[in-house]
């Protein structure tokens, strides 16, 4: 209520701590095969299963599947940079094996035939694509109920909020999103996470519910400037062109910041 304090509530840790590992931490380990992406999958799914009741950051989610697609990638060669990383998908997005509602009732079931662009090049890098996060509706309408896992009584800001919130309340390390004038920037300021907007026209928009042809833009979030900067490696096809540069420069980090995780962030807020 307003003007009432709202104590913090007690942090609640996963039976799996490499959910809090960053995007690049947890690729290093990966690509060495010291970290299966069924066992990152799964501590994801399980802090989902945990915190998603109350912050509420996704459309649709299929644990079987995304535990199907992990151990696939583990029985394989590593296929790229996003080898093993869970992935959250905004509901604007096409994808062929998830239902796609662009935040509306109006497509509610929808199967679209094809992934978009975006979608596809983070599964050709090895991405596990876990689930679809909440969208405004058509990124421009009605809210979605996702809540900011930093204060449950805040915003978490639109119109990518559940990517924004999901990947700020480690139940993702990288999540897509998009921006028409301020869907990126705003829910990554307001939830405490990196927000990648790259130039308009940069990344591919092929199977993405547009809104402005002249102003959108793909993009995606991640809890460090190191994880954004991966993700837009390869939604831009920086990472195919320059592989060496990419291989080194993921050395480097996990040398400099080593397999330590990301702190859970501390809730504060209840159910209304």
């Amino acid at each position: 209520m307003k003007g009432q304090h709202v104590p913090a509530r007690p942090r609640r840790l996963s039976r799996h701590p490499s959910h809090t590992l960053t995007a690049w931490q947890a690729a290093a380990l990966l690509a060495r095969r010291e970290l299966s992406a069924e066992d990152l999958t799964r501590a994801c799914l399980d802090r989902t299963a945990e915190c998603d009741g109350e912050v509420r950051a996704f459309a649709h989610l299929d644990p079987d599947a995304a535990l199907a697609q992990a151990r696939a990638l583990d029985a394989g060669a590593v296929r790229g940079p996003l080898h093993g990383l869970p992935l959250g998908v905004k509901d604007l997005f096409d994808t062929f094996d998830l239902p796609t509602a662009y935040g509306s009732p109006l497509y509610a079931g929808h199967r679209p035939a094809a992934d978009a662009a975006a979608v596809a090049l983070c599964r050709e890098a090895g991405a596990v694509v876990m689930g679809k996060t909440v969208t405004t509706e058509f990124a421009y309408f009605h809210p979605g109920p996702t809540r900011n896992p930093r204060h449950l009584a805040h915003t978490p800001g639109g119109s990518s909020s559940g990517s924004a919130a999901a990947v700020a309340d480690c139940m993702l390390p990288l999540a897509l999103g998009t921006q028409t004038a301020g869907s990126i920037i705003r829910p990554a300021a307001y939830c405490g996470v990196v927000g990648y907007k790259p130039t308009t026209g940069r990344v591919p928009r092929a199977g993405v519910k547009s809104l402005s042809d002249t102003l959108d833009a793909v993009g995606g979030f991640g809890r460090c400037v190191l994880d954004v900067a991966l993700l837009g490696a390869v939604l831009t096809g920086d990472c195919w062109r320059c592989p060496t540069s990419m291989r080194r420069a993921s050395a480097c980090a996990a040398h400099r910041h080593g397999p330590r995780p990301m702190p859970t962030p501390e809730r504060r807020g209840s159910r209304r």
